[in-house]
């Protein structure tokens, strides 16, 4: 007895299939066990989503018979870059021709949907990264195809291959046989090498936009049968970040968490996957620009305590700062679903109680301690003290004191009187801001009202490259010494900052750990770039060619001559100077 069954409920095609009443059963229970990512992931360029235009010029090319040597697909994760692959590969190869492909029976594409076809190799390049791995590859390529008319290889995150690699791959990647096609994916183009880049055809695979990845969602959840309400959808729109895969594992794990009886909203979802609500965080920011010092800390422990990570809070603040400085020209469709209406019309009411430049202004602040963030041991302590140190940008904290002229005029009288400190204050509100935003930086505020005491510490002046390495040496900092005699290249060094280049022996947290050091000794921030020149010989080098120039200086003496003659196989290893032996 044969059953019918739809490819639709199987993989979201609309092809009809017949297959025997008992391995329907096993095909349901095993299509049923994948996860969503898998269950509907498309089968042909029709069910593909966000992807139109680079789904219609391949089909173009394929029926015009204008097929590449080559195609090299780049886009975040989860656009569909395998996937896409996948297709091509079914599409050159359908024993039903291109215009059938995938509508009816075909064992070949078939095959490639189970990835055990024996002409379409799919190889990762995470894992295979040297030459041998491309030359075995090279060497497979030499034998036709088996069963279809091309012999296809995959190659997924090509960018992890090695150089060597690479240039393995480059004389069989421009001119192949005519029977051998190359499809790559990456998701770092940049790092894959010109000349390879030059001899395929790219594709740039866009982020998915939110209406249309909101929808298909909304469509599969339908087809799961979950009860999970639109805004707790959109929610999952807004974290997968137009990544169709990001969207399909976050709702697998939504109706994995779904009661029999309960539809899951906004608030169970924010539970799920540790969101807090923008709510939240409009009502930080009303109480950060009244100076509300012990609410708004009050406010942040509440999130912290949530589980959001504190660069995930910084971000999410510089992201409420952009609404509040263009909610004027914005529309609640235009947030990408970041945004509810309640929360939309919150920003607009609380947008009211500050000017564009300020929120410039603040948004400059937090950019630098996002920047600064990754160089502190705590890093929630270090998001409070931002909270803090942003209301007083704008002087406006009525627990401590109404800032008015008068007002101004005392604490400065007072602090003169008490000659510990000389503080300027300014009435215009624009000044107060940008002085205030260059004092935070260099973590002079103190606060004028308090008598109090505060001990310096002596700290370490370095005013030459010599010096740093010397009190790397002091200081038992013998990897840095290290690192700076032998992989770096001094370029420039001059009022708290490095410009250096390197080798690639350097190690890869070695601009960070020196400054967290130079910060430890020095008490100031200092600045390391890297520069493209080559600059100057390292420490290393230096006394290579100084060891170099010795050598060659004494074969030219005498004494050198000498010894040649009565010991003609002797060969001049090192030379020690005076200097070096008494060190000794």
């Amino acid at each position: 007895m044969d059953a019918a069954l739809t490819r639709s409920d199987l993989n979201g095609s609309s092809r009809r299939d017949s297959y025997s009443g008992s391995s329907l059963l096993w095909i349901y229970m095993n299509i049923n066990k994948k996860v969503l990512a898998l269950k509907y992931r498309p089968q042909n360029f029709e069910d593909l989503i966000g992807q139109e235009v680079v789904a219609e010029t391949i089909k173009n090319s394929i029926k015009s018979n204008k097929i590449p040597n080559a195609y090299l697909f780049t886009g975040i994760r989860g656009v569909g870059k395998t996937t896409i692959a996948r297709i091509v590969a079914k599409s050159l190869n359908c024993l039903n021709g291109f215009e059938n492909n995938c509508k009816v029976n075909c064992e070949n594409c078939d095959a490639i949907t189970n990835s055990n076809h024996i002409d379409v190799l799919e190889m990762d390049a995470a894992s295979k990264t040297g030459v041998d791995d491309v030359r075995d590859l090279i060497e497979f390529s030499r034998y036709g195809p088996t069963s279809s008319k091309y012999k296809i290889f995959i190659i997924d995150e090509v960018h992890m291959l090695s150089k060597q690699a690479f240039n393995a791959l480059l004389k069989t990647l421009e001119e192949p046989p005519e029977y051998l096609k190359f499809i790559f994916a990456t998701t770092e183009i940049k790092k894959i090498p010109i000349t390879v880049v030059s001899r395929c055809q790219r594709f740039d695979l866009s982020r998915v936009k939110s209406s249309e990845l909101f929808q298909f969602i909304k469509k599969i959840k339908d087809k799961e049968m979950g009860k999970i309400n639109d805004d707790a959808l959109k929610l999952i729109v807004k974290l997968s970040e137009g990544s169709v895969r990001d969207a399909l594992s976050l709702l697998d794990r939504a109706l994995l968490s779904l009661d029999k009886d309960t539809e899951m909203d906004l608030k169970k979802a924010q539970k799920i996957f540790g969101y807090f609500e923008k709510s939240q965080l409009i009502d930080l920011f009303e109480l950060i620009l009244k100076g509300e010092e012990d609410k708004v800390v009050q406010i942040y422990r509440k999130i912290y305590d949530q589980g959001v990570e504190p660069k995930v809070f910084i971000n999410d603040f510089l992201e409420l700062i952009y609404y509040f400085k263009n909610i004027k020209s914005l529309t609640l469709e235009s947030t990408n679903f970041s945004l509810n209406s309640d929360e939309f019309d919150r920003i607009q009411e609380v947008s009211t109680l500050v000017d564009n430049k300020s929120l410039i202004l603040i948004w400059q602040f937090t950019i630098k301690t996002l920047e600064e963030i990754d160089i502190v041991s705590n890093q929630n302590l270090s998001i409070e003290m931002f909270l803090i140190r942003l209301m007083y940008l704008k002087n406006i904290n009525k627990n401590d004191h109404s800032l008015n002229k008068e007002t101004l005029k005392d604490i400065e009288k007072e602090n003169q009187q008490n000659n510990e400190q000389k503080i300027k204050f300014h009435t215009n509100e624009s000044n107060d801001l940008v002085d205030q935003i260059k004092s935070v930086t260099q973590e002079k505020n103190i606060n004028p009202i308090r008598d109090t005491k505060i001990k310096v510490e002596k700290k370490d002046s370095i005013i030459s490259f010599d010096q740093l390495i010397k009190i790397c040496g002091d200081k038992k900092e013998m990897k840095l010494k290290y690192e700076l005699e032998k992989n770096v290249n001094l370029v420039g060094f001059y009022n708290n900052r490095i410009e250096i280049s390197f080798n690639d022996n350097l190690d890869k947290n070695f601009v960070k750990d020196l400054s967290l050091k130079l910060f430890d000794w020095t008490g100031e921030r200092w600045i390391i770039t890297l520069s493209k020149t080559k600059g100057e010989l390292s420490i290393r080098e230096k006394k290579q060619k100084e060891k170099f120039d010795l050598i060659n200086k004494a074969k030219k003496t005498k004494l050198y001559e000498d010894v040649l003659k009565n010991f003609p196989d002797a060969k001049l290893k090192d030379v020690i100077t005076n200097e070096e032996e008494e060190d000794r």
